[in-house]
């Protein structure tokens, strides 16, 4: 049976010197990129000038990214306006070194928010039906969508709640790369791999009665250079001071990994050519795939809007597409933070969280579009 999925999966494609290919970033333009496609057909079916496609195009790539990014900030880190203006918009770092960051902090309200003042701007400049844009333009909506999520699954982000459900996942590659990649220095580890646990090992009790405590083995490689005492201070001295320890990585990942900051870890070692082999018994936390589920939503409700369209075409009622993508969008997000963990800190006071209380306005429009849609055709 089923107990849990183990995902260690790389968040990177690959990486040459300094640059470096994501999945997120792929995915985020390939969502894009199979919009684009979808969009010249639909407008080469209905007799539309193909050339505003491209226009269509851009105006999408610049209100999600502006859009998404001034949400989080306005939405989750408003301070950030204030202690560092510059990375609201710069995707590096300058302190304590020049680096490439990305855009860290996207939120989806903030894009959906610009995506409908931009199509705005550009129906009333081309003299076209607001609505009828929008109808087009969230069956995209709903395919990058899904796109986009799967990239926060492979970067480990957006998680959900600990779950005992056998479908829970147990992320362990943000502890991977964490171990893997220290820095300059003395970094003991060659690499690291995941199984789960199946032998009978000590468990804390109370770390039994937790919800999704998951055993899972870890195993470390180690240098050949690497001695053994070395090693043990490394694993499981919390004491003995030393520059990176399992234990500091650990205490790193408190939302995928129970642990004890006090407790001693149980490992095992082992002899592997000219190198040694750590056997670490861990604690995961398994937890909803909050990014899936959204992901896989986006994936259907994809398939019902483009089929909707595929009927109707010209003769489609006005905002109706548009309706039934915001009720049904908006309606799962508001359900699906349920499950999810909060983003910021000052949410878990609140009754309900930021997402949810965004989701409402647009769940309400397209109730009144939705509703709209219907009364006119009886009319």
């Amino acid at each position: 049976m089923l107990s849990f999925i183990l995902w260690n999966g790389s968040p990177e494609i690959f990486s040459a010197g300094q640059i470096t290919l994501r999945w997120y970033g792929l995915l985020f333009a390939l969502g894009f990129l199979l919009s684009q496609q979808l969009l010249t057909y639909m407008y080469r079916k209905e007799g539309k000038p193909e050339k505003e496609v491209d226009t269509l195009t851009i105006i999408m790539v610049v209100a999600t990214i502006l859009g998404a990014r001034l949400g989080h900030v306005i939405f989750y880190q408003p301070e950030i306006l204030t202690e560092n203006p510059l990375g609201v918009l710069l995707p590096f770092e300058f302190e304590p070194k020049f680096r490439f960051t990305g855009l860290q902090g996207l939120a989806s309200h903030g894009g959906a928010f610009a995506i409908l003042f931009g199509l705005w701007m550009y129906a009333r400049k081309k003299k076209q039906s607001y609505l009828s844009v929008l109808d087009r333009i969230v069956i995209l909506v709903a395919l990058t969508g899904a796109c986009i999520r799967l990239g926060n699954f492979f970067n480990s982000e957006i998680i959900g709640k600990p779950t005992d459900l056998p479908w829970g996942v147990v992320f362990t590659n943000r502890l991977s790369q964490g171990l893997e990649f220290q820095g300059e220095g003395r970094n003991p580890v060659n690499f690291v791999g995941f199984t789960s646990d199946t032998t009978k090992i000590r468990r804390d009790s109370t770390l039994m009665i937790k919800k999704g405590a998951t055993p899972v083995t870890l195993y470390v490689f180690f240098k050949p250079d690497v001695q053994q005492e070395d090693m043990v201070n490394w694993m499981s001295n919390p004491y003995q001071p030393y520059e990176r320890k399992l234990k500091n990585y650990l205490a790193a990942q408190s939302e995928f990994f129970y642990d004890s900051p006090l407790s001693p870890i149980s490992y095992s070692f082992a002899k592997q050519n000219d190198s040694f082999v750590a056997r670490v018994h861990l604690i995961g936390i398994a937890r909803h795939p909050a990014q899936l589920y959204e992901s896989i939503s986006c994936l259907i409700l994809f398939i019902f809007l483009f089929s909707y369209w595929n009927k109707y075409k010209n003769a489609l009622p006005e905002g109706r597409i548009f309706g039934l993508f915001m009720v049904i969008l908006w309606g799962l997000r508001f359900t699906y933070e349920f499950l999810k963990e909060n983003q910021e800190a000052f949410e878990n006071t609140m009754p309900l969280n930021m997402g949810q209380l965004l989701s409402i306005p647009l769940f309400i429009v397209g109730v009144i579009i939705l509703t709209r849609s219907y009364r006119k055709k009886q009319s």
